[in-house]
This record gives C-alpha cells, sequence and structure tokens, in this order.
C-alpha cells in the first residue's frame, strides 16, 4: 500500500489505498517510517510524497481509528522521521488533505496541492487530540489564529486560501504536480553530498540572541 520508486538520487513515496481514499492505517504508518529511515541513510537527495487517485489521504483508517489507531504513537513517529530527513522533501497533494495525513505533511519541507484539493483537521468533531508536533508546525506555516480556525473550527479550506496562508507553497494541475515536484528537486540533486543536510540545518536551526 506504499509505491516506492527510485529516479536516480530522488525517490517518489505514494500512498496506494485509492479504493479507500488512501486512508492510513498503522501498518501503512510503520512501513512509510521504515522507508524514511532506509532514504535518510543511502545517499537520496529528495523525496517527494504523493498520492494515489483523486485523493491525497483521509486521514485514519475509520475501522483502526475506533480501534486505537488515533491515539497511536506510530502518528508522530513518522512526523518526526520526516522532519529530520536530511534531504528536500516535497509532499506532492494530488487531492484532499485530511485529518492525521496531516503530520507527516506539515513535516514536509514543502508542499505542492492540486487546485481541487481541500483541507480540513476534524479533531474537534472527533473528540482527538492531535499528534505532537501537528499543532506545532501547523502554526509555524499559518499563525496561531488560522491555526485555530482549522483545529478548532474545523474549517475547510480550497486550495487558493491554503495558498494565501501558507499552508501550501504552490498549485499545479493534477497532470503537471509531480513534474513540478521534481523541477524543485532539481538543486538538491545536483549539489554536492552533505549539502543539502547543511543547509535545511542553518535554515531550520532557532534563532541566535544576536538575530532577535
Amino acid at each position: 500500500m506504499i509505491g516506492q520508486e527510485r529516479r536516480g538520487a530522488l525517490t517518489l513515496l505514494t500512498l496506494d489505498r485509492a479504493g479507500k481514499a488512501n486512508a492510513l492505517t498503522e501498518a501503512m504508518l510503520r512501513d512509510l517510517t521504515t522507508r524514511l529511515e532506509g532514504l535518510a541513510g543511502d545517499g537520496t537527495r529528495a523525496v517527494v510524497l504523493t498520492g494515489a487517485g483523486k485523493v491525497f489521504s483521509a486521514g485514519a483508517d475509520l475501522d483502526e481509528a475506533q480501534r486505537g489507531l488515533a491515539r497511536s504513537d506510530a502518528w508522530r513517529a513518522l512526523s518526526s522521521r520526516m522532519a529530520t530527513m536530511p534531504c528536500l522533501t516535497i509532499a506532492a497533494l494530488n487531492g484532499t488533505l485530511a485529518g492525521g495525513a496531516f503530520g507527516m505533511v506539515l513535516a514536509c519541507d514543502l508542499r505542492l496541492a492540486v487546485p481541487e484539493a481541500q483541507f480540513f483537521y476534524p479533531v474537534m468533531k472527533l473528540g482527538y487530540q492531535p499528534p505532537q508536533g501537528d499543532p506545532e508546525r501547523l502554526v509555524r506555516l499559518v499563525g496561531p489564529a488560522r491555526a485555530k480556525m482549522i483545529l478548532l473550527a474545523g474549517a475547510r479550506i480550497g486550495a487558493e486560501e491554503a495558498l494565501a496562508w501558507g499552508l501550501v507553497d504552490r498549485l499545479a494541475p493534477a497532470a503537471e504536480l509531480i513534474a513540478a515536484a521534481c523541477a524543485l528537486a532539481e538543486p538538491p540533486l545536483a549539489a554536492a553530498e552533505g549539502h543539502v543536510a547543511a543547509l535545511k540545518a542553518r535554515v531550520e536551526a532557532p534563532q541566535s540572541p544576536a538575530l532577535l
């Protein structure tokens, strides 16, 4: 249910459960984490994460969520592994992003989406707390008030609004989405070994007192 395609130093990972709107099972979460662990040390310079079909992911598989998946530490483990990848990570959102699937996407370096995509995270309605890291990363991208719109008010936002908020970085038609993501990865693919990780560390480092 996780597709993996190697394109030189770029790897394309695909959520491949289109018949279930790419709803995530615990096995899928752990498989993705394991795959990222392997890619972190094999010379990969860029990872593109996308979904099969017309939905990126509907979030947690409902049957497994009722059996405890919504509270599993596998969500945090996956987003933490994505956030610490030493390469460029790009989410190519081929459709709607919902619920717990937000975590790994928020942890990516860049986010592209198709114009038809919608974004919602119904933890308030469902009575779940989001995994550690998700609200914090969301606030860094869109600010506290807009994060509350999504998490507390349960707002469903479209791609244009997501772009204006900074939740996604660019929009691209479905037929061009993967090509657009791969084009963003071209500079890291041509860079010297270690250059991507070093620059990422500087961009993500907390501001020093001298810069405040």
